[in-house]
């Protein structure tokens, strides 16, 4: 039976680093992919020469458009809210849009909503109650995904994450080799996503590793970044092959309706109706 899968995400390259294995496989499979995001992500880490003028948004909207079409997603859609940024102060905003963070949860699920019915979502995949790493964008995510779930009547919602200790080996391990910016909080990323028993569904997508690859690629200026420092994007894409394939061939998801004590699945589809 095909059915329909909806990534929902903060910003363009989120999609790369935590669902695009999936993506890959349930496109292969011949299921539909949709991938919306709130942001264009216009206030994103870069370096100078892809931050000069007012096009970044532009330019990271194009980047996912091209990530979309290596993994066989058939649709993106674009809410039109302004990223939030990461700074400790949010900042206005600007003179055509809100930030995502400010605007209103309903409203913004009902934008989800009507994508989701549009589409008759199957499996809508947000991210885990932390936001992964905690960006406000992504905890804003989670909240408006689940309303918005439940707005729509989507069957299942997959909250995309890494089990903490797998996260915080595997960064620990790349802060040996790789210089990170200075403002990457290693001891708060390695304590952030969730613990490995919150774990529900871990999926195999080793076999689709070259386009979570080629997916992390097509987002350049995430990878960016001036003084010769690594973007953490640019580190994973530093790792060789087939180690990258090892490192990058789960992923895992937590489903909040998930019966207590039944087995992990393998499957973002396995029993539904």
């Amino acid at each position: 039976m095909t059915r329909t899968l909806v990534a929902f995400h903060a910003h363009p390259d989120d999609e790369a680093l935590l669902t695009s294995g999936t993506l890959a496989r349930a496109a292969a499979e011949g299921h539909r992919v949709v991938v919306v995001v709130a942001t264009d992500g216009d206030l994103g880490l870069t370096s100078s020469e892809y931050a000069a003028g007012d096009s970044l948004g532009a330019r990271r909207l194009a980047e996912l458009q091209r990530s979309a079409g290596v993994l066989g997603v058939a649709r993106v859609v674009y809410l039109g809210y302004a990223d939030s940024g990461l700074g400790p102060e949010l900042l206005p905003d600007p003179p055509d849009r809100v930030r995502f963070v400010r605007a209103p949860v309903e409203e913004a699920a009902a934008r989800l909503a009507a994508v989701l019915v549009e589409e008759q979502a199957d499996v809508l995949l947000t991210y885990d109650r932390k936001g992964g790493y905690g960006h406000r964008d992504h905890v804003r995510v989670h909240e408006v995904g689940a309303r918005a779930a439940a707005v729509a009547g989507t069957a299942r919602v997959l909250q995309a994450t890494v089990p903490r200790d797998t996260i915080a080996r595997a960064v620990r391990l790349v802060a040996r080799f790789y210089r990170f910016l200075p403002e990457f909080d290693l001891e708060g990323f390695c304590a952030s996503f969730s613990a490995r028993s919150e774990v529900t569904h871990r999926i195999s997508v080793w076999r689709y590793a070259a386009q979570k690859r080629a997916s992390m690629r097509a987002h350049a200026s995430q990878a960016a970044a001036d003084n010769g420092a690594d973007r953490t994007l640019a580190a994973f894409l530093r790792i060789p092959r087939p180690l990258f394939d090892v490192v990058f061939g789960r992923e895992w998801f937590v489903d909040p309706a998930h019966p207590a004590g039944a087995p992990v699945s393998h499957d973002v589809f396995a029993g539904l109706s």
